[in-house]
């Protein structure tokens, strides 16, 4: 892959909005003869450092795969360890995420979740709501099909009370009851680590998005490395459908 300056595409060229499945946390720490938990805790660090890498470019959205909803058969010493972590990093960074003009929210069956980190999530939404630069969705709980799921189901509901006719149920329609309905869908899906698979991660919403898959580690991924992916992003030729000659034709009217 050609090197990449340091400033990265022209901002003209980036993706509006990046999601990104956050791989590697445990063998970063296996690696270096630490607990898995270590690794966790570094983690949290690059989640700050891509935050604000993609607020400097002007990243419209930046969705994060925090913890799946088929995370809870880990171990269960590690899942406290990530509950834990999830409430210090969100009362240690709501204030800087709002002074940068951050949008927080969450998507995921926050049900499972204590009572305490609950009340931390509606507060942190609620602070952070009326700001306008990045949106940064947390999927925390979440899973794809998950997601289709409740939307199927409100759907079903709405239909049953009449608000909807059956006919009325298409694509359009389905996407606005998933998760980040009001949002442009992913440009740009990273996966650090090395695994190459979505993991059940917006299976709705990636449906056109380009996927680009990488070797490092999340505690190591850094500004450089977000920028080497949104650099392999611009190279690509979207077509959705279209054919290369399609897609020329209509760049070049």
């Amino acid at each position: 892959m050609p090197t990449n300056d340091a400033q990265g595409p022209p901002p003209a060229s980036l993706p509006r909005h990046v999601a990104i499945v956050m791989d590697g946390n445990g063998r970063w720490a296996q690696q270096r003869s630490l607990p898995r938990t270590a690794g966790h805790r570094e983690g949290a660090k690059a989640v700050r450092r891509i935050v604000q890498a993609c607020s400097e470019r002007g990243i419209e959205a930046l969705t994060l795969f925090a913890f799946s909803s088929e995370n809870w058969q880990r171990p269960r010493p590690e899942v406290d360890v990530l509950m834990r972590l999830f409430l210090t990093t969100l009362r240690s960074e709501i204030r800087r995420l709002d002074a940068a003009n951050v949008r927080l929210r969450f998507i995921g069956d926050q049900s499972a979740f204590s009572t305490i980190l609950q009340t931390y999530i509606t507060k942190a939404e609620q602070r952070t709501a009326g700001n306008t630069g990045l949106n940064l969705n947390i999927a925390a709980n979440y899973g794809g099909r998950w997601d289709i799921t409740q939307a199927a189901r409100r759907i079903a509901s709405d239909v049953a009370a009449g608000r909807l006719q059956p006919a009325d149920v298409v694509p359009d329609l389905v996407h606005r009851y998933t998760c980040l309905a009001e949002l442009p869908e992913p440009d740009l899906f990273i996966r650090t680590g090395g695994e190459q698979r979505i993991s059940n991660f917006l299976l709705w919403q990636l449906a056109y998005t380009e996927l680009y898959f990488t070797d490092r580690l999340w505690p190591d991924y850094d500004a450089d490395a977000f920028d080497l992916a949104c650099a392999a992003f611009v190279r690509r030729q979207r077509r959705f459908g279209q054919t290369a000659e399609q897609v020329t034709r209509s760049t070049d009217a």
